[in-house]
Order: C-alpha cells, then sequence, then structure tokens
C-alpha cells in the first residue's frame, strides 16, 4: 500500500508518555502508529524517494490527519530520510 507517513519528532512531547498499547514511546526506538495493524506487528516502511527500508514495530494508535496512514518515530524517520511527510509503502 502507498501512502502517506508522518513522524512523532522529538521535541513533540511524547517521548516517554504512555502509547495505545500501553508501553512508554520511546522516539529513539523503531516504532509507529497504525490506524489498525495489531500491536506488536512488525511492517515494513519503504521511502518511496529513495527507495530506503525500515522495519517498524507497531505499537501506538495513529495518525489521525485525513490522507497519511502511518506515523513513525524519528529513529525509524532518519533511517529512511524521512523528513516531517513522505510517500512510502508499507507491507
Amino acid at each position: 500500500m502507498s501512502c502517506i507517513a508522518s513522524q512523532y519528532d522529538v521535541g513533540d512531547g511524547y517521548h516517554g508518555r504512555r502509547t495505545a498499547s500501553g508501553e512508554r514511546f520511546n522516539t529513539y526506538a523503531l516504532t509507529a502508529a497504525h490506524k489498525t495493524r495489531r500491536f506488536g506487528s512488525h511492517v515494513t516502511v519503504t521511502n518511496k524517494a529513495n527507495g530506503r527500508s525500515v522495519q517498524v514495530r507497531i505499537n501506538d494508535r495513529g495518525p489521525f490527519i485525513k490522507g497519511r496512514c502511518i506515523d513513525l518515530s524519528h529513529a525509524a524517520a532518519s533511517t529512511i530520510g524521512m523528513g516531517g511527510l513522505a510517500r512510502v509503502t508499507v507491507e
């Protein structure tokens, strides 16, 4: 599936807060928020602009902005060379 990904940014205030799964959010871990995927499941996210991929574990719900399909931690977004928003594939 191709869609728009966003990221939790380091200064957004989410680091250390509880996610929908109950664990504490760590912006330096390879995690993501998805609206429907099961907590603990893994998905591969590929940045369509540069072909870089990262495997992330779903531990939160979101994004809640129309047109976006996944929110990546800062670490995951950095791994695929994403700044802000990016068109990605999620598998």
